[in-house]
């Protein structure tokens, strides 16, 4: 598991693939075309490190209509974090590495990790309540898990369910596209139904999977959105390894029981 940050520390040594990642954090989204605007050199050149990026997972890039457009993967940076930085500057790590501002960009967040499993068994991670638990900070799913069929995440610790929605289409083990309302609070509660797309591909041994948060209000809160970072590297963690990962998340809230 640790070799794959050794793509990740490769990308960040280059000062022009930063400038990248920084260009795609004021404005997640932009084309090819957009970056290399932005730089003194030749589209070929931005599109080489722009390779190099997506290589490591920093960058992820999907089709809208007939624009090629790139967005900033935070996941890698988490594990990176969790690895290298968390346990040696614990009290201050929040502050060096404040991942909640790389998905405050865009309406539309894009989360794409790798790991090494099978399609059935990431399906099962997603949807079994007592695995889910394991890697979203004690928190377990709940459904039939049926076309159009209603779903409630909820935690021991609180009163009513932390978020609710519909699963929309339910495609095992390829694909689940559910409505997400957020109702742990007030706050959260009004801003209304947003969007979250689970995505799998299988790619030799292991799995792609992408995870798209979308419909999301132009100021919505980051407390809606921000812990995906923390879930999914959870999720990686669980599945290659059989163990808990220690976020901020499950620290705050008391993990799985």
């Amino acid at each position: 598991m640790l070799d794959c940050v050794d793509p990740v520390f490769k990308a960040l040594a280059d000062a022009t693939r930063r400038e990248l990642l920084d260009e795609l954090f004021r404005h997640d989204g932009q084309t090819l075309g957009a970056l290399a605007g932005r730089f003194a050199m030749t589209r070929v050149a931005v599109a080489k490190h722009l390779r190099l990026l997506e290589d490591a997972g920093l960058v992820t890039a999907h089709r809208r209509g007939r624009e090629k457009l790139h967005y900033l993967n935070p996941v890698p940076m988490r594990l990176v974090h969790d690895r290298w930085v968390s346990k040696y500057t614990e009290a201050w790590a929040a502050g060096l590495v404040d991942l909640k501002r790389d998905l405050e960009a865009s309406v539309e967040k894009i989360l794409e990790m790798y790991i090494r499993t099978s399609p059935e068994q990431l399906w099962q991670a997603i949807t079994d309540p007592e695995v889910r638990a394991r890697y979203q900070f004690g928190a377990r799913i709940e459904s039939d898990w049926t076309s159009g069929s209603s779903y409630q995440v909820t935690h021991d610790s609180a009163s009513g369910p932390l978020i609710e929605g519909r699963n929309l289409e339910i495609d095992p083990p390829r694909r689940l596209v559910q409505t997400y309302h957020a109702v742990w609070g007030e706050d959260v509660a009004a801003e209304g139904t947003s969007r979250v797309t689970w995505d799998i591909e299988q790619v030799g041994d292991s799995c792609r999977l992408t995870v798209t948060h979308d419909q999301l209000r132009d100021d919505a809160d980051e407390h809606r959105y921000g812990g995906w970072p923390m879930i999914l590297s959870g999720l990686k963690t669980w599945l290659e390894t059989g163990h808990e990962l220690t976020t901020p998340g499950s620290l705050t809230y008391g993990g799985s029981t």
